[in-house]
């Protein structure tokens, strides 16, 4: 693991997000503070597993906060984002260290009277004058993209702002849910020459991703994987078991292996979402076991702890 760069949250990790901590010579960013869970897959709320999971990476969201200068928004999506009506396997307002709101904040730009636009409004009033939005802009180290698809473009999840960081280490690139299904997103990754990108792979679980989107999103993970020397694809495309062969089969038509986050941070893959249903065959839950967690957590949270 580079410890200048660490990937903090993301589906191989046990979690829905895209978190990640850089770690420069005068400041520290920490990108995309958000988690989730997904709260229904196939019928079933997430397992014990995933919720253990899930905390293990909040903390250690809020720990990264505590220390960091500053905080990029690529979306408002909320595995990406904290959310002050957050559900019980997200990260709250009430979760934040006190001292975030004086972080410089580096945000994607948001119409207010659209879906996002409550969150994004709950995050200026959150940040203050210190939430710029970036969109387009470079600031030393920092260059943001103009709005790229979430997805598809065009499609219902609106746009994402990607984010170039220029390290002593190297250029680092995050693109967030871009989902590899764009072609200017991609010109614009390569454009940037990073030497590591983090991006979101296609969402193969969804069956609206037919063969044509397919063929986009390999033909754009080929471009990348040739033009970067470390590409990182999780997120979307590790919420079912597709995913592993996908990164299997690109890999070999390279020539050389394409991680995702637990394999870049050393750690073993864990596709808790994915395996939602067999973790439930394994270790049955009670039908009471979700209300008392969420019941316990809003207490934890009412009297100022952390759940």
């Amino acid at each position: 693991m580079d410890s200048w760069l660490e990937i903090i949250a993301a589906e191989s990790l046990g979690v829905r997000g895209l978190c990640c901590r850089v770690r420069l010579p005068a400041r520290t960013l920490v990108i995309d503070p958000g988690l989730a869970l997904g709260y229904r897959r196939g019928g079933l709320m997430p397992h014990p597993v995933q919720v253990t999971a899930g905390r293990r990476v909040r903390r250690a969201i809020v720990r990264a906060l505590g220390t960091a200068t500053d905080v990029v928004l690529s979306h408002f999506h909320g595995d990406h984002v904290p959310l002050v009506a957050a559900n019980p396997y997200q990260l709250s307002f009430q979760d934040l260290p006190p001292q975030v709101g004086s972080l410089n904040c580096w945000s994607k730009a948001e119409d207010p009277a659209g879906p996002m636009g409550r969150r994004f409004q709950d995050l200026k009033r959150l940040f203050g004058t210190n939430l710029r939005i970036a969109e387009g802009c470079r600031e030393g180290p920092l260059s943001f993209s103009e709005p790229m698809p979430h997805g598809k473009p065009g499609g219902p999840g609106g746009t994402v702002m990607m984010t170039r960081i220029e390290a002593p280490q190297g250029v680092f690139v995050h693109a967030s849910d871009i989902q590899l299904l764009n072609h200017e997103a991609v010109d614009q990754i390569l454009d940037w020459h990073p030497d590591i990108v983090l991006a979101g792979g296609p969402p193969l679980y969804l069956e609206v991703i037919g063969p044509a989107d397919r063929r986009i999103a390999w033909e754009n993970g080929l471009r990348l994987a040739k033009g970067v020397a470390t590409l990182i694809l999780d997120h979307h495309l590790l919420r079912n078991r597709q995913g592993i062969e996908w990164l299997a089969d690109l890999s070999a038509a390279v020539g050389r292996r394409i991680l995702c986050a637990a394999d870049f941070m050393k750690k073993p893959r864990r596709l808790l979402e994915a395996d939602r249903a067999q973790w439930y065959r394994k270790t049955p839950v009670s039908d009471t076991w979700h209300a008392d967690y969420a019941r316990k957590e809003s207490d934890l949270r009412r009297h100022g702890g952390q759940a």
